[in-house]
């Protein structure tokens, strides 16, 4: 009898004990938007897992099958104009080598396809600005072949991302890591659907990090059709801002069209990464794939899921990154760290006590050698959130700057003063060194400015202006460096900006936008 009852308490307890672990399971499982993506993350995902091979090499069979469900079809279709040089296509196309790029004849797609990553059970899906944008429709193939209906959350041109949700429940998803972590020579896994092929995994190693290639600058370059014919009327084409971050995990794992938004992930299945890019003269994989490190993708996208927006945090600077050329052309013995070639007046910057000629050595400890270093950075926070600069001050002095960033309305009031004064240089979309004494020689001048390189989209790529032409005035005050260009810059008056030089054949011309 004494036995009996014992067993019975027992049958009791364990019933309570199930029913409690249940109850907290569906608690946690409760559908909360105000939770945020990664705390939600949280709470699915217990532990990691690392998929090692008894040969000590990586065994990716488990994290293909944990992520391959998680990755999704996107197809789009399109009714209305596209925007000229824009959608997903012709994105591709321009970074490829393909037609005239900004050239070519207005086109109307009808239809393109990409991938995504699903990273909650009820939905959300991680894509490429450049899959979904200006689509009329948007299409989810999920795992099990059935076809959703995606809605935009959010996206943003600067960073190439977009969140978009479908209607879904009990999805797979993918857990999100954390790129800071990754190592040049680590193994990763590409996951999408390349050429309208299904679920396709490839692998490689990431090859570099912190890359920019310049795409995301070129394709918001780009004019839309209506911008386009205004621009064919007027001859003034529309004021564009490059607010772009580029900071892209490089890797040699074969991404192809149809890769973009799908998942790189490391052998644990992490996700971190999203495909965006190749670089290729062919159209297709030749080694050489850029995505989007999931630790930016993270505050884009709860941006999204809060606002619909990103709200951006500014610090306020134009700066030139150094290397040993760009420290002879500007007489200064550093060769690392980004130069301060230009202040936003109200910019987080100026009110920290940076200066033009400051060079920024550090960010949150972390040393500078290019621009990516400090913008992914700076893109992760946003306005009031504090970065810590190290900065190399003109009189030879380093100081550790706190500096508070600042909104939009920041960057809006040094435009509208910029119009006022002319523009920047950055505008130019163009890189200059001294003309040579030959050149000088050639043309007949005693000073003088080289283009060295040219930015598609931008200001001397659409009135012409070629590599190897000599600029000699900028508003009527003779140039000798790039220095000279960017003072000169501001001297215009009415907003009007003239700028004198010679072809490589030795042709002259005159330019004013």
């Amino acid at each position: 009898m004494q036995m009996k009852k014992i067993g019975l308490i027992a049958l009791a307890a364990s019933f309570i004990g199930g029913a409690a672990a249940i109850g907290a399971y569906k608690l946690l499982e409760r559908p909360n938007d105000s939770f945020t993506l990664a705390d939600r993350q949280k709470t699915m995902f217990a532990s990691n897992v690392t998929s090692i091979s008894s040969a000590g090499a990586p065994d990716f069979v488990q994290a293909a099958a944990a992520v391959s469900p998680a990755v999704v079809h996107i197809k789009t279709t399109y009714q209305g104009k596209s925007s000229r040089g824009g959608g997903m296509e012709d994105m591709f196309e321009q970074f490829f080598g393909f037609g005239g790029g900004g050239q070519r004849a207005p086109r109307q797609p009808q239809a393109a396809s990409g991938s995504g990553v699903i990273l909650t059970a009820d939905g959300y899906i991680v894509t490429n600005n450049h899959v979904v944008d200006k689509a009329d429709k948007i299409e989810v193939i999920l795992s099990n072949r059935h076809k959703v209906t995606a809605k935009v959350i959010g996206k943003d041109a600067n960073t190439d991302l977009a969140l978009i949700k479908v209607e879904a429940n009990d999805l797979p998803y993918v857990k999100m890591g954390n790129s800071d972590n990754v190592q040049v020579g680590e193994w990763v896994l590409a996951v999408g659907f390349p050429l309208d092929l299904q679920t396709t995994v490839t692998a490689g190693i990431v090859s570099a990090k912190a890359r920019n290639i310049g795409i995301l600058n070129r394709e918001n370059g780009m004019m839309t059709q209506e911008e386009y014919d205004d621009f064919r009327r007027t001859g003034q084409r529309p004021t564009r801002t490059n607010n772009s971050i580029e900071s892209f995990i490089q890797t040699d794992a074969a991404i192809n069209p149809g890769n973009s938004g799908g998942a790189l992930v490391n052998a644990n299945g992490e996700l971190v990464g999203i495909n965006a890019a190749i670089a290729s003269q062919s159209g297709r994989n030749e080694g050489y794939g850029f995505a989007i490190p999931v630790n930016l993708a993270k505050k884009i996208l709860e941006d999204f899921k809060k606002f619909g927006s990103v709200k951006r945090g500014y610090i306020g600077v134009s700066f030139r990154a150094l290397d040993a050329d760009v420290a002879e052309e500007l007489k200064i013995k550093e060769n690392t760290g980004l130069y301060v070639s230009d202040i936003s007046p109200n910019g987080a910057a100026a009110a920290a006590g940076i200066k033009e000629g400051d060079i920024i050595k550090k960010v949150e400890g972390t040393p500078i050698y290019d621009s990516p270093d400090l913008q992914e950075r700076i893109g992760r926070m946003s306005p009031g959130d504090k970065v810590a600069l190290t900065v190399l001050k003109a009189d030879g002095s380093t100081k550790n700057i706190n500096v508070t960033l600042k909104g939009e309305s920041s960057v809006l009031t040094a435009k509208a003063s910029e119009k006022a004064t002319g523009v920047g240089i950055s505008k130019l979309g163009a890189s200059f060194a001294p003309a040579t004494a030959a050149q000088k020689q050639k043309f007949g001048i005693n000073g003088g400015v080289a283009v060295t390189n040219i930015v598609a989209g931008q200001e001397f790529d659409y009135y012409g202006i070629v590599k190897g032409s000599i600029i000699y005035k900028v508003n009527g005050k003779e140039v000798n460096s790039a220095t000279d260009i960017e003072k000169a810059l501001t001297t215009s008056r009415d907003g009007r900006t003239t700028i004198s030089g010679f072809n490589p054949n030795g042709g002259t011309f005159v330019i004013q936008f």
